[in-house]
């Protein structure tokens, strides 16, 4: 039995005629609908490669079923073989990106089996998200329950209200430098998966699965539940009595908790429900809650300046006064771990910066939207949480900034009263309520992206309910369209014929589990050191990534470039916020180490 040809005798046959591949070309690819093709392996004792599955058969550009592959001057005949040498390929001789779909397949010995072609049903080739869509994604879920809880910690550990202004325009540059840099690598590699995907085409599959591992079993869950349990807490403060006082504190009682917990599950479970029905849905609720953010913050500001103004307000709690009386940067502390404990705190109300580029191959005009959506949304949270910081130094004392980790409500309080610790506490919720469902959306697809890319059960990589009609495997084709949907469908349902139900729901809830396994469990003192150290270390990563890449690979093609100092600025400050906390908490920072080597395979 003769030997089917592999890909590196393919590649070399094809080399002299085939004319450089751009991402242009690639976005086009996870567009594009393939035609069956066959895929065949030679015999291997080893397993399959989980880098191979983006650039598989119908998504090769030596592949003649690829209409981006096959050219007059190249026509190829050949169904292509797959050549891979263990379970996750770690070589150094990765493809460059301007010559493979994927790029970045490295090449070993052939294998045994069948693959399933990655082309046939999947979110990157039903494109639904526009560039309103994007904003609301990305400002959903940055403005959350940061800024209505970090201002105490940003103001204890900078010590005067000046120094706080600075310290959450840093942390908001500093993220945006991130989100740019983002920028140019989701222009360059068009594809749903966000860091995953980047760094396993610039690094290697080792460390997308390391990024993946992490993100998937602690940062993203974690995240999610911290979210949902402040979102039950306000929910609760809201409607309970006690919480009409000045700074209402939480009730530790045992009941009081596990009601908190139960409401933090209800709104999991009911966000989960939304990303699972239908994207459409999903963003619809997105834009929604980004409009209502904004009014949320737009009015504290406005109340604000008009205490200040007016020197009123509709209690008989006096405004304070020490903004005109005091220094500004009085106080203002010298210790650069200090700062660096604040920056993680304004760093903390900016995550999320990252999360549209989970969601990349979904858009419907990735190389323009995507830098568009960044720079329009940073510069506004900046600005938002600014105003806001100013409002609440304009009516507060610094001292009552520092101790009260529920400023907003604090806030309504006394310039309100018990009506507007009501309301406050409600925008509050509702605030958290479109953050969960921005990270449960990005968190699906990025356990989605997961499944496709064989570092998890393919089950996880499919789409609808399993066992259902509407279930559709990554090799599927798309023939799965509702040509007579109902008026619910219609109303709710996706667009193309495809209705309710075409998400990756096995992915959704996995990720849901894992949630409310960490929202049972209520322990998060040690999650904010490992954001720090497994959050950052990963986004320097990354961005590091870019300018390896722009060394690698200088013909590729990039819709958007940021300038040189941008990444240069975000991975300094990383590691400068990195070894800070390696000496601040050196055991934790292990725990980390741990975790992360753990994932090894």
């Amino acid at each position: 039995m003769s030997r089917a040809p592999t890909y590196t005798s393919l590649y070399s046959s094809a080399k002299s005629n085939q004319r450089p591949r751009d991402s242009l070309e690639l976005a086009s690819l996870a567009s594009t609908t393939p035609t069956s093709s066959n895929a065949s392996r030679s015999s291997s004792p080893s397993g399959i490669s989980s880098s191979r599955k983006l650039s598989l058969s119908a998504e090769d550009p030596l592949s003649i079923s690829n209409p981006a592959g096959a050219t007059p001057q190249r026509p190829l005949t050949h169904s292509r073989s797959f050549s891979v040498s263990s379970a996750f390929d770690f070589a150094s001789n990765l493809f460059p990106l301007s010559t493979t779909a994927a790029g970045y397949a490295s090449l070993g010995s052939a294998q045994n089996g069948t693959l399933d072609v990655v082309g046939g049903a999947s979110l990157e080739k039903h494109k639904s998200i526009t560039y309103l869509n994007g904003l609301s994604l990305i400002i959903g879920i940055i403005i959350g329950s940061g800024i209505f809880s970090s201002p105490a910690q940003i103001t204890t550990n900078a010590g005067s209200p000046g120094a706080s202004l600075i310290v959450w325009l840093m942390a908001g540059v500093l993220a945006w430098t991130g989100a740019a840099s983002f920028a140019e690598l989701g222009g360059a590699i068009p594809l749903n998966g966000g860091a995953q995907v980047y760094l396993a085409k610039i690094f290697g599959d080792l460390f997308g699965f390391l990024f993946t591992w992490c993100s998937v079993f602690v940062l993203k869950p974690g995240s999610a539940a911290i979210i949902a349990i402040i979102f039950g807490e306000y929910i609760v403060r809201a409607f309970n009595p006690s919480s009409t006082s000045a700074d209402p504190l939480p009730d530790t009682s045992s009941s009081i908790i596990w009601i908190n917990k139960g409401i933090s599950l209800l709104g999991l479970t009911l966000v989960t429900t939304l990303n699972c029905i239908s994207t459409k849905l999903t963003i619809r609720t997105s834009d929604f809650f980004m409009f209502f953010k904004f009014l949320a913050l737009l009015s504290i500001a406005i109340t604000g300046l008009m205490v200040a103004i007016t020197n009123r307000t509709l209690t008989s709690y006096a405004p304070n006064q020490d903004w005109k009386t005091e220094s500004w940067f009085a106080g203002t502390s010298r210790n650069p771990s200090n700062w660096a404990v604040a920056l993680y705190a304004g760093l903390w109300a900016f995550d999320g910066w990252d999360n549209t580029n989970f969601v990349l191959g979904e858009f419907r005009n990735p190389m323009q939207d995507l830098p568009r959506v960044i720079h329009t949304a940073m510069p506004l949270v900046i600005l938002s949480y600014l105003l806001a910081t100013l409002s609440y130094t304009l009516v507060l004392p610094s001292k009552t900034i520092a101790s009260s980790n529920t400023i907003a409500v604090t806030f309504g309080t006394r310039v309100i009263g018990p009506a507007g610790a009501l309301i406050l506490a409600l925008m509050v919720a509702a605030s958290c309520f479109g953050a969960l469902n921005v990270t449960t959306f990005t968190s699906g697809r990025l356990v989605y992206a997961a499944g496709k890319e064989g570092f998890f059960p393919s089950i996880f990589g499919t789409l609808g309910m399993p066992g259902s009609s509407a279930h559709h495997r990554a090799n599927d084709h798309d023939d799965h369209h509702n040509h007579n949907p109902s008026r619910l469908s219609r109303l709710l349902g996706d667009a193309n014929g495809h209705g309710i139900g075409f998400t990756p729901i096995p992915a959704m809830t996995f990720n849901a589990l894992l949630t409310a396994a960490y929202v049972l469990v209520g322990e998060f003192g040690t999650l904010v050191t490992f954001y720090g150290v497994a959050g950052y270390s990963f986004y320097f990563l990354t961005v590091l990534g870019l300018l390896v890449l722009r060394a690698r690979e200088p013909r590729l093609d990039r819709p958007y470039r940021t300038w040189l100092s941008t990444p240069i600025i975000f991975c300094c400050v990383s590691l400068f916020l990195l070894s800070r906390a390696v000496f601040a908490k050196p055991v934790q920072a292990l725990v980390v180490v741990a975790f992360v080597a753990a994932g090894v395979p």
